[in-house]
């Protein structure tokens, strides 16, 4: 259930692609997917001005020496912030949802009237080199991804690759930061900006409506072969921590340089706070089994009714996996209130499911 929605850190690549990466080198007019970047899906025009462009990263720096107009996502969420500065990529990372051209339905209208993205599979061993290769890209974002430094020198072979940054735990890039990195390499750093500071806003607004959020204390998990908690640095955690809530505070100590991991039975003490979010596969079942077990039903945040169940497999719950510049805003007006509900301080209280 849980490792479909995030892939460990991604294998390394099959050695025979290398043959394939010298064929890609141009873009015709049969190109596959080609009029997905065509000029009726652009919101505006980059700024020319802005190339070349070099950009740091985990694996040292990429220059980008003129305007993109081919852009296949590897991160994992790379296609929102593509999106969202009016571009469409010709190929896309499928990761969750299942959803034509990879885009969620908090990001449908971006596509405008453009064909939908290409979309290549995140399997776990790593990208589709030979899938990437077909697409003939002039850019490849990897900004919300684990791409091993092998990975990165094969993609590198056949277009400029922009990895995840190097200070940051794989997978643990700022929504904010990869909105403007992304921006960056678009040539749209002011688009970049504007987008973010509106996704701040809204995120501001929640939680200037519920000043009860701020200092009360939350942690994101998943029942993930036990029970899996989020760190600091996952756009979950994040999410809490700017709608005012505190995350524990050893949290990081346990899990160490990951975007979370398994906790064991005795650090069921991480998920007595004033509100735990689960992200679970089905809400009653997996409510009744955590319910069931010795070391968390006797918790206060479970005697008080101070859980929030998040089904992952709906929209609701992909877009809180995502974690985007397009999918907060989604996300907050369904969290918002189940938050609201769990902190109340009255155990009657309860947190109901979204109506949609």
């Amino acid at each position: 259930m849980f490792r479909s929605r995030r892939a460990p850190r991604l294998a390394a690549t099959l050695a025979t692609t290398v043959m394939l990466l010298a064929t890609a080198t141009s873009c015709g007019d049969d190109d596959p997917g080609s009029d997905a970047a065509g000029a009726d899906a652009q919101a505006g025009a980059s700024d020319g001005s802005a190339f070349p462009v070099t950009i740091a990263h985990k694996y040292g720096s990429t220059t980008i020496k003129s305007e993109p107009q081919r852009i296949v996502t590897v991160g994992l969420t790379d296609q929102d912030p593509v999106l969202a500065l009016g571009e469409v990529p010709v190929g896309t990372t499928e990761w969750l949802g299942g959803y034509k051209g990879a885009v969620g339905p908090w990001a449908e209208d971006k596509l405008g009237g453009a064909k939908a993205p290409t979309v290549l599979k995140d399997t776990g061993t790593g990208p589709q080199v030979e899938k990437i290769a077909a697409l003939k890209p002039d850019l490849i974002l990897a900004v919300y991804g684990g791409l091993t430094k092998e990975q990165y020198a094969s993609l590198s072979k056949f277009a400029p690759v922009v990895a995840q940054p190097k200070q940051y735990n794989d997978y643990g890039v700022p929504w904010q930061e990869q909105t403007e990195t992304i921006g960056k390499a678009l040539g749209k750093a002011d688009e970049a900006e504007k987008a973010v500071a509106e996704t701040e806003d809204r995120i501001r607004a929640a939680a200037g409506e519920h000043p009860e959020f701020k200092g009360a204390s939350a942690v994101m998990a998943t029942p993930y072969e036990g029970m899996f908690v989020f760190g600091s640095q996952d756009p979950r955690s994040r999410l809490l921590t700017s709608l005012g809530f505190t995350l524990p505070a050893d949290l990081d100590k346990v899990i160490g340089d990951q975007f979370g991991a398994n906790i064991s039975k005795e650090r069921t003490d991480l998920l007595d706070q004033d509100a735990v979010v689960w992200q679970v596969g089905d809400v009653t079942k997996d409510a009744a089994k955590l319910h069931e077990d010795a070391s968390y039903k006797d918790l206060t945040v479970v005697k008080e009714g101070r859980e929030v169940f998040v089904d992952e497999t709906s929209d609701y719950g992909n877009a809180l996996s995502m974690g985007t510049v397009l999918s907060l805003p989604y996300v907050i007006e369904r969290l918002v209130p189940q938050l609201a509900a769990a902190v109340d301080g009255k155990p009657a209280t309860k947190v109901e499911q979204p109506a949609s």
